[in-house]
């Protein structure tokens, strides 16, 4: 068992490490947000992100095969939905559900 001041030492110096790795963010944050480069990535890294995702999704995808249609199609609905409704939840919940439903009823086998 360890001494009871090296179990405190050993706590403070865990809490501050925590409480300056949890601070650090936002202190790095007011000097950003000036930033012009942070806010050209604040707009396009968005689409970015998703056309990484996209890609790799579908990158090993046999298009050949009859179950390579549920993936298409939820990327079509998710796709239509955004260009439709310019909102991210119904693109994705509606994406996600046909997805899920033609796995499940179509191609579960």
């Amino acid at each position: 068992m360890p001494d009871t001041g090296y179990a405190v030492a050993a706590t403070l110096v865990a809490a501050a490490v925590t409480w300056a790795l949890r601070a650090l963010p936002f202190a790095a944050l007011a000097p950003l947000r000036a930033s012009s480069t942070v806010r050209h990535l604040s707009t396009s890294m968005p689409v970015g992100v998703m056309v990484i995702l996209v890609v790799y999704c579908l990158h090993d995808l046999p298009a050949t095969q009859a179950r390579a249609l549920a993936p298409l199609a939820a990327l079509a609905v998710t796709v239509g939905l955004h260009l439709w409704r310019r909102s991210a939840l119904p693109s994705i919940l509606g994406g996600t559900g046909v997805h899920v439903l033609l796995v499940s009823t179509v191609f579960a086998g």
